[in-house]
Protein backbone atom coordinates (compact mmCIF):
# COMPACT_ATOMS: atom_id res chain seq x y z
CA UNK A 1 0.00 0.00 0.00
CA UNK A 2 2.70 2.95 1.31
CA UNK A 3 4.49 2.38 -2.95
CA UNK A 4 0.90 2.97 -4.32
CA UNK A 5 1.17 6.03 -1.68
CA UNK A 6 4.10 7.08 -2.76
CA UNK A 7 3.74 7.17 -6.37
CA UNK A 8 0.90 9.13 -6.10
CA UNK A 9 3.51 11.54 -3.39
CA UNK A 10 1.52 11.18 -0.46
CA UNK A 11 3.67 11.94 2.86
CA UNK A 12 3.69 9.80 5.84
CA UNK A 13 2.16 11.72 8.47
CA UNK A 14 5.38 12.04 10.52
CA UNK A 15 6.62 13.96 7.48
CA UNK A 16 3.96 16.30 8.17
CA UNK A 17 6.41 17.74 11.35
CA UNK A 18 9.29 18.31 9.00
CA UNK A 19 7.21 20.27 6.48
CA UNK A 20 6.79 23.93 6.06
CA UNK A 21 3.61 25.64 6.76
CA UNK A 22 1.10 26.69 4.12
CA UNK A 23 2.41 24.38 1.91
CA UNK A 24 0.08 22.43 -0.11
CA UNK A 25 0.24 18.01 1.43
CA UNK A 26 -1.13 14.99 0.70
CA UNK A 27 -2.06 12.60 3.25
CA UNK A 28 -4.14 9.39 3.32
CA UNK A 29 -4.88 7.26 6.43
CA UNK A 30 -7.67 5.25 7.91
CA UNK A 31 -10.58 7.66 9.19
CA UNK A 32 -10.35 7.14 12.91
CA UNK A 33 -13.01 10.17 13.66
CA UNK A 34 -15.35 12.58 12.18
CA UNK A 35 -16.51 15.23 14.06
CA UNK A 36 -19.00 17.66 13.78
CA UNK A 37 -19.27 19.57 16.82
CA UNK A 38 -22.47 21.76 17.04
CA UNK A 39 -20.27 25.16 17.82
CA UNK A 40 -18.13 24.76 14.67
CA UNK A 41 -20.17 26.69 12.34
CA UNK A 42 -20.44 23.58 9.94
CA UNK A 43 -16.80 22.09 10.02
CA UNK A 44 -16.00 18.66 10.00
CA UNK A 45 -12.82 17.68 11.84
CA UNK A 46 -11.70 14.12 10.69
CA UNK A 47 -8.36 12.22 11.90
CA UNK A 48 -6.42 9.75 9.60
CA UNK A 49 -4.09 7.22 10.92
CA UNK A 50 -1.22 6.16 8.55
CA UNK A 51 1.42 3.64 9.87
CA UNK A 52 3.42 6.36 11.01
CA UNK A 53 1.22 8.61 12.66
CA UNK A 54 -2.44 10.72 12.96
CA UNK A 55 -3.31 13.61 10.79
CA UNK A 56 -6.18 16.13 11.80
CA UNK A 57 -7.83 17.45 8.89
CA UNK A 58 -10.36 20.37 8.97
CA UNK A 59 -13.15 20.33 6.02
CA UNK A 60 -15.06 23.13 5.43
CA UNK A 61 -18.55 23.64 4.82
CA UNK A 62 -17.85 23.96 0.95
CA UNK A 63 -15.56 21.33 0.50
CA UNK A 64 -17.77 19.25 2.91
CA UNK A 65 -20.79 19.79 0.47
CA UNK A 66 -18.83 18.62 -2.84
CA UNK A 67 -17.52 15.59 -0.84
CA UNK A 68 -19.99 14.70 1.93
CA UNK A 69 -20.57 10.55 0.78
CA UNK A 70 -16.30 10.58 1.05
CA UNK A 71 -16.23 12.00 4.68
CA UNK A 72 -18.92 10.19 5.70
CA UNK A 73 -18.70 7.05 4.06
CA UNK A 74 -14.59 6.28 3.42
CA UNK A 75 -12.79 4.03 5.26
CA UNK A 76 -9.57 5.40 3.95
CA UNK A 77 -8.99 9.25 2.59
CA UNK A 78 -6.31 10.62 0.89
CA UNK A 79 -6.38 14.21 1.57
CA UNK A 80 -5.50 17.25 -0.82
CA UNK A 81 -4.89 20.26 1.09
CA UNK A 82 -2.80 23.31 2.83
CA UNK A 83 -0.70 22.71 5.96
CA UNK A 84 -1.48 24.77 8.74
CA UNK A 85 0.89 24.81 12.03
CA UNK A 86 -0.14 26.93 15.20
CA UNK A 87 2.39 26.32 18.20
CA UNK A 88 2.67 22.62 18.56
CA UNK A 89 -0.61 21.77 16.36
CA UNK A 90 -0.60 20.50 13.40
CA UNK A 91 -3.58 19.81 10.70
CA UNK A 92 -4.19 20.13 7.27
CA UNK A 93 -6.99 22.39 5.35
CA UNK A 94 -8.88 20.08 3.16
CA UNK A 95 -9.22 21.12 -0.53
CA UNK A 96 -9.92 17.96 -1.95
CA UNK A 97 -10.80 14.66 -0.86
CA UNK A 98 -10.48 10.69 -2.26
CA UNK A 99 -12.33 7.88 -1.55
CA UNK A 100 -8.90 5.33 -1.17
CA UNK A 101 -10.81 2.58 0.37
CA UNK A 102 -10.61 0.77 -2.90
CA UNK A 103 -7.17 0.54 -2.59
CA UNK A 104 -6.60 -0.24 0.82
CA UNK A 105 -9.27 -3.08 -0.05
CA UNK A 106 -7.50 -4.25 -2.76
CA UNK A 107 -4.61 -4.56 -1.34
CA UNK A 108 -5.99 -6.17 1.65
CA UNK A 109 -7.49 -9.49 -1.06
CA UNK A 110 -3.88 -9.68 -2.40
CA UNK A 111 -5.06 -10.56 -5.19
CA UNK A 112 -2.19 -9.87 -8.37
CA UNK A 113 -2.83 -9.32 -11.98
CA UNK A 114 -6.26 -7.69 -11.80
CA UNK A 115 -6.72 -3.86 -12.77
CA UNK A 116 -7.36 -0.97 -10.70
CA UNK A 117 -10.97 -1.50 -11.69
CA UNK A 118 -11.43 -4.85 -11.30
CA UNK A 119 -9.26 -4.72 -7.92
CA UNK A 120 -12.07 -1.69 -6.70
CA UNK A 121 -14.74 -3.90 -8.00
CA UNK A 122 -12.95 -6.64 -6.17
CA UNK A 123 -13.13 -4.72 -3.03
CA UNK A 124 -16.95 -3.47 -3.15
CA UNK A 125 -17.40 -7.13 -2.86
CA UNK A 126 -15.97 -8.29 0.03
CA UNK A 127 -18.36 -6.32 2.52
CA UNK A 128 -21.86 -7.95 0.89
CA UNK A 129 -21.97 -11.73 1.84
CA UNK A 130 -22.45 -11.64 6.14
CA UNK A 131 -19.92 -14.06 6.81
CA UNK A 132 -17.02 -11.72 5.53
CA UNK A 133 -15.12 -10.54 8.77
CA UNK A 134 -14.95 -7.15 8.89
CA UNK A 135 -10.88 -6.32 9.28
CA UNK A 136 -11.45 -2.96 9.88
CA UNK A 137 -13.12 -1.48 12.86
CA UNK A 138 -16.02 1.26 12.31
CA UNK A 139 -14.66 4.59 12.90
CA UNK A 140 -16.05 5.99 15.89
CA UNK A 141 -18.24 9.01 14.41
CA UNK A 142 -19.33 12.33 16.71
CA UNK A 143 -22.14 14.34 15.18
Amino acid sequence: MRRLLDRRRVLKTRALAETPADRFVRVSGLVLVRQRPGTASGVIFMTLEDETGIANVIVWPRVFQRFRRIVFGARMVTVEGILQKESDVIHVVARRLIDTTPDLMAAMSDQGGETRDEKAATAQNLWRHPRDVRVLPKGRNFH
